[in-house]
């Protein structure tokens, strides 16, 4: 048999990032086809303006000519309406063992639950997007680099990913490129990957608040930079996620929170207490008069971006603003 020995009925891709789908798509189809001629065993669907999947269903049910198996690639299948979906929800209930339908959703939220629940039972889903921790992250990233075509050096693994940030559907444009330049199997280190990482790409807010939090406006305001250069985020969205940072703090001002599982029952935290955690932390930090003195930059950072008080550039507004509120720590006062 071409392809994977084991062939499930279907599989589900969806995420966020685009080029992270396409990517898990494009190695999924792959895996499939194996050494047969894909022009055979690949057939895509993508909605039209009125969206039915009964030809997907034919086409699923249809024995495979001249290979051992049928691949049925259905793009965007979140914009199929839930009636449209019925044809190949039926399918679904006794599929051919020689046809891999593979779905690609983008929507999360718009993704029928009928549907999911099917390929759950007859298939698998394959989240392609990248967790929001730094752990994950991390996990992420070397899980992605034992299959690259290069082998990247301890410190060349680090330098690629402070610099992508959340820019991670880069890496593997990145790995290939360095490929071609130096060969496949070639090690990398932290010299021969410098000139082909581009721009630096976002970061996480956290990473932002975080700088803030530990009292290094320098590394707060590199943050800053690379959330409004590479992230493409406005000002008043960072400011927002500011506010929500010190709003979580004046919550527990004065709750008498003892520990971080009440922190997170006050802020009304599900999962990991850990976020709870460092707002009650970083509040016994600051005190009472710090979480003030905050919301006061705050207030007169907006007012600056609205040019009520100050003409300056928006940068400038925030990278004073960020400045300022990492020498709220103790010891940037003393």
């Amino acid at each position: 048999m071409s392809g994977t020995s084991t062939v499930l009925a279907a599989y589900l891709v969806r995420g966020d990032d685009a080029v992270l789908r396409s990517e898990a798509t494009r190695t999924i189809v792959h895996d499939l086809v194996g050494d047969a001629d894909a022009s055979l065993v690949v057939e895509e669907f993508e909605p039209g303006e009125e969206p039915d999947t009964a030809a997907i269903a034919d086409a699923a049910q249809t024995p495979p000519f001249l290979t051992d198996r049928r691949v049925i690639v259905v793009r965007d299948v979140s914009a199929y309406p839930s009636d449209a979906l019925e044809p190949l929800l039926r399918y679904f209930e006794a599929p051919l063992a020689s046809t891999a339908v593979v779905l690609v959703a983008g929507d999360k939220g718009r993704l029928s639950t009928k549907l999911l629940n099917a390929v759950k039972k007859v298939g698998h889903v394959v989240e392609s997007g990248v967790p929001a921790n730094a752990k994950g992250r991390s996990a992420w990233l070397a899980n992605q680099l034992k299959a690259a075509p290069v082998r990247l050096e301890p410190a060349a693994v680090n330098l690629v990913e402070k610099h992508l940030g959340e820019d991670v559907s880069r890496l593997a444009n990145l790995l290939e490129t360095l490929a071609a330049a130096y060969g496949h199997g070639a090690r990398i280190g932290v010299d021969d990957a410098r000139p082909f990482l581009g721009e630096a790409g976002s970061v996480p807010p956290w990473e932002l608040t975080d700088a803030i939090d530990n009292g290094k406006p320098a590394l707060a305001i590199a943050a800053l930079q690379r959330m409004m250069a590479g992230g493409e985020r406005h000002p008043l969205q960072i400011m927002a996620t500011l506010h929500g940072h010190y709003a979580r703090m004046l919550r527990l001002d004065g709750a008498d929170a003892r520990d971080e599982a009440a922190a997170a029952a006050i802020l009304n935290i599900k999962g990991s207490t850990f976020p709870a955690k460092k707002a009650l932390v970083q509040l016994r930090r600051l005190g009472h008069d710090g979480i003030v003195e905050a919301f006061g930059l705050l207030a007169a950072a907006d007012l600056d971006l609205r040019k009520f008080r100050k003409d300056w550039p928006e940068e400038l507004v925030m990278e004073v603003l960020v400045a300022r509120l990492s020498r709220l720590q103790p010891q940037g006062r003393r």
